[in-house]
């Protein structure tokens, strides 16, 4: 599957914001992307078990306001909130911690030319937080953001091989970018240079399967 890299990583927009959730210090990761299709279609790609498999990840649960779901090998949770077609919120559930994400879809401009999904992923500042920065969630979204482009405007080909897509080069150049994208974000929201470099190195070494230089 042939990907133009350069294209990819300039349609997601990144931002990292510092918040607070339940009385404590978090930060907020945010990706925004601009597809072509409508909102409605967008939101069945996004709350069907059946069409979320073909972006993401198999998917099982009660997939509804108040329902648990399971995405195979990877997070859990509840649906909090579910406003068709444009909102949704979820708790996410994994390795012992608890993170929010949020949805929200909209048409891209007054003459209806696309649909616009805005995903918010919020975390307690942690250690992890500390040693990868906003690329540790940042990265992952950016890839499934990349697999629901993949389902909406080549239905017919398989979906990326999240075994093995790493190790091809253009899966390197992409999370290699991603990476960097990330970075930047965190230097926009005024982390220090030289903490934000350390951060996205260790980033791009967990996805890409590279080995952190020692200092």
């Amino acid at each position: 599957m042939e990907l133009n890299i350069e294209e990819q990583l300039g349609a997601v927009e990144r931002t990292v914001s510092s918040l607070e959730r339940d009385g404590q210090p978090a930060r907020a990761v945010r990706l925004a992307r601009t597809y072509a299709t409508t909102v409605d279609d967008l939101w069945d790609a996004v709350t069907s078990a059946e069409r979320i498999a073909r972006w993401f990840l198999p998917v099982t649960g009660d997939l509804e306001f108040g329902g648990r779901y399971q995405l195979e090998g990877n997070a859990g949770g509840t649906i909090t909130h579910c406003e068709r077609p444009s909102f949704l919120a979820l708790t996410w559930e994994f390795g012992g911690e608890v993170n929010w994400v949020e949805v929200r879809l909209a048409d891209a401009d007054a003459d209806g030319g696309g649909a616009r999904l805005a995903l918010t992923h919020t975390a307690l500042l942690s250690d992890r937080w500390l040693e990868f920065g906003p690329g540790a969630v940042g990265v992952g979204w950016e890839m499934g953001l990349l697999g629901m482009d993949l389902h909406l405007t080549r239905p017919s080909e398989p979906k990326i091989d999240d075994e093995t897509f790493h190790t091809t080069p253009q899966g390197k150049a992409l999370l290699t970018g991603s990476s960097e994208g990330w970075y930047q974000a965190a230097i926009a929201a005024g982390t220090d240079p030289e903490v934000a470099r350390a951060a996205t190195k260790r980033t791009t070494a967990f996805y890409t399967g590279a080995t952190v230089a020692s200092a």
